[in-house]
This record gives C-alpha cells, structure tokens and sequence, in this order.
C-alpha cells in the first residue's frame, strides 16, 4: 500500500487544516510513493520506537506528537530530535503525525476520553472559530435542485446534527452576452431577464475548492456569479475539548478514585473538592489550562487536563473541580483511536500498537 493512501485516510478523518498555527502535523518524513509494509503507533517519537519499528520490520511510524515542530538548521545528533530525524531517514521509515487536528475533531483525541469516562451527550467545550463561510450563487429556476445536491454532495450545507442546510429565494437575474459568449438562455448582445433561485449555503473554509469546483461543475452557465462571505459563527463540528454528563451523579472522592485508575495515575492534582456530586464533566487532552474559563462558563463540575501551572489552580475559583491527571495520562488512548480508525479501514494491513511507555515524567512515590 503507498503511503498517501494511509495519509489521505487519517486527513479524511482530521484534516490538517483543523491544526493550530503553531503545530506541524502532516507527514514529516517520507515519499508520499512510498510502499508502506506495516505501521507502528505511538503518542510520542523517541530512539526506542524508532528501534522497535526497526525490530518489527515497520517502515511507518504514525504519532500523536510531532517529531519536529520547529525548523532544523543541523543533523549532528545533537539532541534526540536530530536523532530520530537521522535514523528514520537511514532506514527508510516514513513518520506521520495527527496532533491538534484530531484534538479538534469527533471520534479523535478527546471523544476518546469521554469515551473511557463514560460520558454522554458530548460536545465541543471550545468550537473553532472563523472556520465558516456562506455561498451565495443564482440558478435558473430549472437547475436549483441540481446545483443545491452538487453543494450538499460536496460537504456544503451541515448545520450541527442538520445536513442539506440552505436557504432559496427567487428573483430576477439580468445579463447580456457580448460577441464572445455562448448563452445558456438569451441571445448575444441582447438584455435578458430570467427566473432565478438565489441559494445560500454555509461550509467549513477547508472544503472551500470542493464546494466551488462542484458548484461550477453543476451549474448551467458559462459564466457563474457566486459570492462567498466569512462568518464569525463557530463551528461546532471541530474545536478544543469536549463536555459531558455522566449517566448519574458520583460522589467527588468516589469520581477521582475511578479517575486514577482508569487512567492509569500515580498521582492526580486537583482544586479544592466541593463537596457536591461529579455529574457534568470537561476533558482536554494535552495542555488545556487555557480553556478552563470554558468549562466554568458551561457549569462542569470538574475539568479534566494536563499541564496546568501552580497560579493556575487559583482560577477555579471554587466553580469547578480542575483535576490535572498528566500530559501523557490525559493523551495515552490516542493509540487506540489511531489503531480503531486503520484496522477499520485497512483490516488486512499490519497494524501494530507499541510497546513502549514513551511518558518523560517519573514519579517517586
């Protein structure tokens, strides 16, 4: 199988213009030609996952955390990053990595957490902002339909749980054709008036050629008059964390307890409990301090993150429980949403989870 077979897959599912500014998912190492022979998943790049994949035969890596985030100038192997870099490239091992663009999507990161915490009726906490656009276009009155399921077809028109989302009106067009033009109705150099329906849409910006090559495609003139406009709705499909309830409430002490182990923590920071019951719950995967006004605005009862520093805890404000489980802790089971999106996929390519604990942080207990 090539590489950007799996690559076009995992972007289907996260696409990478749902990244932040400063992150560097996509492919980082590797010909998108290349003949890949089996895939090793891991949260982190280190000398030890490179050797295991090196082990098992494996010449792709697919991560959480991207191998490089800033440029590299040097590989004198200097650092581990320098490391890697070389020994990926020496033995032929293409690395791949989906960071906060399946943060900020559903069934990615953080609907994993849910997941595992058994939450429901789970949202965005922070959907992205200035992601959406509107379409507007006129058609005769004949080729609405056609024009309107070419857009639908493309990804236009979803508002929330609500596809094939537009709104029609119909007026009166003119135009006239000079010398060089092929009218689809009217005569040339001649003024015409003709029946239109003027149809609005919305879609996210990543989809913006394809809706525009299907409205082209679909629609009847030669000449398409169609405006687009940016929106400052948020975008509720994609974002940063996600909020939930528990099917019934648990006691806070109780909650924690069922926290640490299913995570897997050897130690849990948390505000000052309460004292009431754990029912509405905020996870973000990774470093999530900046989104803890969020989760107050919304009433969880407790925030779920990693990484959060010492006056930090102050802002809980007695509003809200934070409970700072780890960086690692809070990312681990992104392994098991990459192995369930590719062994779904892709049910006869090997597809190997590693071994390896790639988590810097120790604990003396």
């Amino acid at each position: 199988m090539q590489l950007k077979e799996i690559t076009h897959f995992i972007e289907s599912i996260a696409p990478l213009a749902f990244q932040e500014s400063y992150d560097n998912a996509g492919l980082i190492i590797g010909n998108p030609d290349d003949e890949i022979s089996g895939i090793l998943i891991t949260l982190d790049i280190t000398e030890e996952i490179l050797d295991e994949a090196i082990s098992r035969k494996l010449n792709l890596i697919v991560a959480h955390h991207p191998i490089i985030f800033d440029g590299i100038k040097k590989l004198n192997g200097k650092n581990y990053i320098e490391r890697c870099v070389a020994k990926a490239i020496k033995n032929d091992i293409a690395i791949y990595a989906a960071h906060t663009n399946l943060d900020s999507v559903f069934g990615g990161v953080n609907s994993k957490i849910c997941e595992k915490l058994g939450l429901r009726n789970c949202r965005i906490l922070s959907p992205t902002p200035n992601f959406l656009k509107k379409l507007v276009t006129f058609v005769p009155n004949a080729d609405a339909e056609k024009v309107r399921k070419a857009l639908f077809d493309a990804g236009a028109g979803h508002i929330g749980n609500y596809g094939s989302c537009s709104f029609n009106q119909v007026g009166q067009g003119s135009f006239r054709g000079n010398e060089q033009t092929n009218p689809y109705v009217g005569e040339k150099n001649q003024l015409h008036f003709e029946e239109e329906t003027r149809i609005e849409t919305i879609f996210p910006k990543h989809i913006q050629s394809r809706v525009i090559q299907s409205l082209l495609a679909a629609h009847p003139y030669e000449e398409v008059a169609y405006d687009i406009y940016p929106l400052d709705n948020e975008y509720n499909q994609s974002g940063t964390g996600m909020i939930g309830e528990l099917e019934s409430p648990v006691d806070e002490l109780e909650f924690l307890g069922k926290l640490k182990e299913t995570f897997r923590c050897q130690v849990i920071k948390h505000t000052q409990l309460l004292g009431k019951p754990i029912r509405k719950i905020a996870v973000c995967g990774g470093s999530g301090s900046a989104y803890l006004d969020r989760a107050i605005a919304q009433k969880a009862d407790l925030y779920i993150s990693g990484d959060f520093k010492y006056h930090q805890f102050f802002d809980a404000e007695q509003q809200i429980i934070i409970a700072d489980i780890g960086h690692y802790e809070s990312e681990q089971f992104t392994k098991e949403v990459f192995y369930e999106l590719l062994t779904k996929k892709f049910p006869k390519f090997a597809v190997h989870l590693s071994d390896l604990s790639t988590n810097p942080v120790k604990y003396f207990i």
